[in-house]
């Protein structure tokens, strides 16, 4: 059945994302500084509409995720084993981001005058004692509104996710009934927050539109030169997870060919690629899947848990974009500060919710690890779609990898033709 007119357009976001652009680039060249102090304000707005869902959104997700598994007990070794592979692999997308992005070095330190230093970004690296304070919050419930180092800075991010996820896990230590009803609140408060998150984005055009025509006005055709570096680098880095990195996973941990099983799961990552969106291919990911050979009883614990934890492209994506940045700003980050972005980054790739442009929320989220502004996020909004697309499909490949792989360890064949030799291989 064909859709009603009125919905052909309306609900392809990136359509209005692309048309917001095309205007905004125009806008700022005519307008100048005049134009970009007209619309800012809309723009930073937006921001603000994004920061309100960042807490909330980030609490309820991983601890409804860590009590969606059901029981401690339940888990069992299939558990740890999925959970150890994801922490592996979103490790390895993070370290071939940085890597890629201090090499390439996207940024450039002339785009933004800074005016002096501001007070958002951070001028000292933090120490490693700091990195773990940091971790364990003396008081969640303050931390979720501000650092107690630095106010200015925001939310501790970092500490309300370890609370949130020790939450989750005591949760599922609790009796059934309590659990269970515990369990049912926590999700329900979750759905809230993707539909508040869903409606935020869905002003993505209007936050698109101020953001790039205030960098545009400022700043005229040099950011664009800056962003097709970015786009450069984010697309080198994914192309080496995907292509050499999860291949040689596939091969030394699933034994199968990544080649005959990337197409395998050809329908899931399309579907993954045009709707950009973990969620949405999830069905066809664990249908393909199981087509592959990956059973059930496997499928259905590793791949759901996946499109809810295992970020690989998202978290890769963030890292680069924190360096492309900060060195937008002139800043270099140090080797402490790299670190913090990337466990920050690790851990919120797993409370990343598996919705279009859900990467923009968490972005804020690894800002403020560093203490670096949040309105960075303007110069890479207008190329952010394509590169969601490109994410996502990585994320759904390393999921349905990360089936394989724990299929095999349990014990499961792969089908024939599967193995790392191809056509006649063996297990």
């Amino acid at each position: 059945m064909d859709e009603p007119k009125s919905q052909r357009w309306y609900f392809k976001l990136h359509w209005q994302i692309l048309i917001a652009m095309l205007v905004a680039v125009p806008f700022g060249l005519l307008t100048g500084q005049s134009g970009a102090n007209a619309v800012g304000w809309l723009g930073e707005l937006f921001l603000r509409l994004l920061k309100m869902v960042v807490v909330p959104l980030i609490l309820f997700s991983i601890v409804s995720g860590v009590t969606g598994v059901g029981s401690i007990k339940g888990v069992g070794r299939i558990g740890l084993k999925t959970v150890i592979y994801y922490l592996m692999t979103s490790a390895l997308a993070i370290m071939v981001g940085l890597l890629l992005a201090n090499l390439i070095h996207p940024g450039d330190p002339n785009l933004i005058d800074l005016a002096g230093e501001p007070q958002g970004i951070a001028s000292q690296a933090p120490s490693l004692k700091d990195l773990l304070f940091r971790l364990v919050p003396e008081n969640p419930v303050e931390d979720m509104v501000y650092s107690g180092d630095d106010p200015a800075q925001g939310p501790n991010i970092l500490g309300m996710i370890f609370f949130a996820l020790l939450f989750g896990a005591c949760i599922l230590a609790l009796p059934k009934e309590r659990r269970t009803r515990l369990s049912s609140m926590f999700e329900t408060l979750f759905a809230v927050m993707m539909k508040m998150t869903t409606w935020v984005i869905r002003l993505a055009p209007l936050g698109v539109f101020a953001l790039l025509a205030e960098v545009v006005g400022t700043t005229g055709f040099d950011a664009f030169g800056a962003l097709g570096l970015y786009m450069l680098t984010v697309f080198s880095a994914l192309a080496v997870h995907a292509f050499v990195t999860l291949p040689l996973v596939c091969v030394l941990l699933a034994r199968r060919n990544p080649w005959t099983y990337a197409r395998i799961m050809s329908p899931a990552l399309a579907t993954a690629f045009s709707a950009a969106s973990s969620n949405a291919a999830l069905p066809l990911t664990m249908d393909c899947a199981e087509s592959g050979g990956v059973p059930n009883r496997v499928s259905s614990f590793v791949l759901p848990l996946g499109a809810t934890i295992n970020m690989d492209g998202t978290a890769l994506y963030e890292c680069v974009a924190v360096i492309f940045i900060s060195q937008c700003y002139g800043v270099d980050l140090s080797f402490t500060q790299q670190l913090v972005v990337m466990l920050t980054a690790l851990m919120a790739s797993i409370g990343a919710a598996g919705i279009p442009h859900a990467g923009l929320v968490m972005m804020s989220i690894v800002l403020g690890a560093v203490g670096l502004p949040l309105e960075g996020i303007g110069m890479i909004l207008a190329v952010d779609r394509i590169l969601d697309m490109c994410r996502t499909t990585v994320n759904v490949y390393s999921d349905s990898i990360g089936a394989a792989t724990v299929a095999r360890l349990e014990g499961h064949a792969a089908s024939p033709g599967d193995g790392p030799g191809g056509p006649g291989g063996e297990d």
